[in-house]
């Protein structure tokens, strides 16, 4: 067994994951830092990094001469430079499944409060006014949610859904037919999801094929009836056409968790619209996901100072190369 590990933590953790590492690693918080700038240059000394949301670019990696983990407080992995990693042969690993129910759970209450108007009628009742008909709802009983991958958190999705009495279809090229299940169609096609759907959630990474993968076209087959909700990443979806569909009345409105960019600024053209609930990234913040991804993260970190790769490595096959 190595000597005891540096482990640097995000700014918010559940605490269960690092007790659960205490009796090899010593482990670091990122608001023990001034500055995330001074956690950086202090990034040298660290074996391993337990990462959120904070952006580990190559210039980091490249700075961390004794990293060897980069363990992932979650399942995306766009804030990490997965090359540079390889190049460094620094193994990167997810909690895929930690916060899926979580993620759900928002995506269908995300949906609730949209169709039944919630935010809207909060602030109307709030500023002392009582005009019920002006919020008139939609029941998600006989709609058809269409899910945009199915992944384990768009499984848990799909069953909220079901329970509820909605229809559900999903579009995933990467699964197999025998992956869905009978309460789920299969759409062949990516257009047809939302043709065929009343309402869309995403459940796909970021990555250079799905970036802006649902722009104008694809609001415009979900139609003016049909919303959108994204507990995902914010660019999977084109903000600027989202604002032009929803200015034209193309689409019937959104319901988004993520952005483009996060925060998304003081001045959003989203903001202003009644047809949209917004909320801070938060589909995953739960105390019981936060502390399975703690937990899990922390797992992770053990089975690589142990000698092993956790089952959730994400680049396995650059690091087998990297051995070669």
């Amino acid at each position: 067994m190595t000597d005891r590990w540096e482990v640097l933590l995000p700014k918010e953790i559940d605490p269960s994951g690092p007790e659960s590492i205490a009796d090899f690693a010593d482990c670091t918080g990122m608001d023990e830092y001034d500055s995330y700038d001074d956690a950086l240059a202090d990034i040298a000394r660290y074996d391993a990094v337990i990462v959120r949301v904070a952006p580990l670019t190559a210039e980091v990696i490249e700075r961390a001469e004794k990293l060897k983990v980069i363990a992932k407080h979650g399942a995306g992995l766009d804030n990490v430079d997965m090359d540079a990693a390889a190049q460094r042969d620094i193994v990167v690993c997810n909690t895929p499944g930690a916060n899926a129910q979580s993620v759900a759970e928002h995506a269908i209450a995300s949906l609730f409060g949209l169709r039944r108007n919630l935010h809207t009628a909060d602030r109307h009742v709030r500023s002392g006014e009582w005009e019920r008909a002006a919020f008139t709802g939609r029941e998600l009983s006989n709609d058809t949610l269409g899910l945009y991958g199915f992944g384990n958190i768009a499984q848990k999705t799909a069953a909220l859904a079901t329970g509820m009495g909605m229809r559900v279809v999903a579009y995933d090229p990467r699964k197999p037919d025998e992956y869905f299940p009978e309460s789920v169609q299969r759409a062949e096609r990516f257009e047809g999801l939302f043709q065929r759907s009343d309402a869309v959630s995403i459940h796909v990474p970021l990555t250079d094929h799905t970036h802006h993968s649902i722009s104008t076209a694809e609001l415009s087959a979900l139609g003016e009836h049909g919303v959108i909700v994204n507990t995902a990443r914010g660019a999977v979806i084109d903000e600027a056409a989202l604002v032009d569909a929803l200015e034209a009345g193309t689409v019937g409105g959104a319901a988004l968790d993520t952005f483009e960019s996060e925060p998304p600024g003081e001045d959003h053209p989203l903001y202003g619209r009644d047809d949209v609930l917004l909320t801070p990234h938060v589909g995953g913040v739960t105390r019981q996901a936060l502390a399975r991804m703690s937990r899990q993260a922390a797992a992770n970190v053990r089975t690589v100072y142990e000698g092993g790769i956790p089952d959730s490595t994400r680049n396995t096959a650059a690091l087998s190369e990297a051995d070669e």
